[in-house]
């Protein structure tokens, strides 16, 4: 990462942004190198990442031939039009955001138990209002269907999470930030000002 500044070390606020984020993007790389980006819906559970899907199709493919993978997750929050801070220069125009990303090589999960495990917190993620019989290994109707099921497993060796929201500016510049934010009133605008306050005492 080559800002410092952006980097977010705290794993509560990393896991938090995780579990209020329903897909990232998966970069996978065929025999000749050749990458795809798959967009996929995951669950984060005791440090790995879990995602489902087919036992076929070109992204197995790629995954049994080269386990090696890097996946990633964003949310924008809002853009920053240049005049917030400067009403000439396009320069300042940017974007603040929340991302994480992780690179490791994947398992293809065959234990049951584990499968369940992972689904069941998928479904809790996308379904959180109930509605379902809970995903159990020993439930005789749902064990055709963990079977029939593809469940990948990354846990990563490197993870790293960026969470930029002004912290490189001077609390000057930052404030006029703010309340062009506060101004504007698009939908996340306040959530996005609330969000620099929290990463930055000063401006209020």
């Amino acid at each position: 990462m080559r800002r410092d500044e952006f980097a977010m070390e705290d794993q509560q606020e990393i896991e938090d942004f995780l579990s209020g984020i329903s897909f990232g993007f998966l970069g996978t790389a065929d025999e000749e190198g050749i990458p795809r980006v798959t967009p996929l819906n995951f669950a984060y559970v005791n440090g790995a990442f879990y995602f489902h899907g087919s036992r076929m199709g070109e992204k197995m493919d790629h995954l049994r031939r080269t386990p090696a993978v890097c996946f990633t997750i964003a949310d924008e929050y809002a853009l920053i039009p240049s005049y917030f801070s400067d009403p000439e220069m396009a320069c300042p125009a940017t974007a603040y955001f929340k991302s994480v990303t992780a690179i490791g090589e994947v398992v293809i999960v065959d234990d049951l138990e584990e499968k369940a495990l992972a689904m069941e917190a998928l479904m809790t993620k996308l379904q959180p209002e109930g509605g379902y019989r809970a995903i159990d290994a020993n439930d005789r109707a749902y064990i055709p269907r963990l079977k029939g099921v593809a469940v990948i497993k990354l846990a990563p060796q490197r993870m790293s999470a960026k969470f930029k929201f002004g912290q490189n500016l001077k609390p000057d510049s930052l404030q006029t930030v703010v309340e062009g934010l506060e101004c504007r009133g698009k939908e996340r605008d306040k959530e996005t000002a609330g969000l620099i306050c929290k990463y930055h005492p000063g401006p209020r």
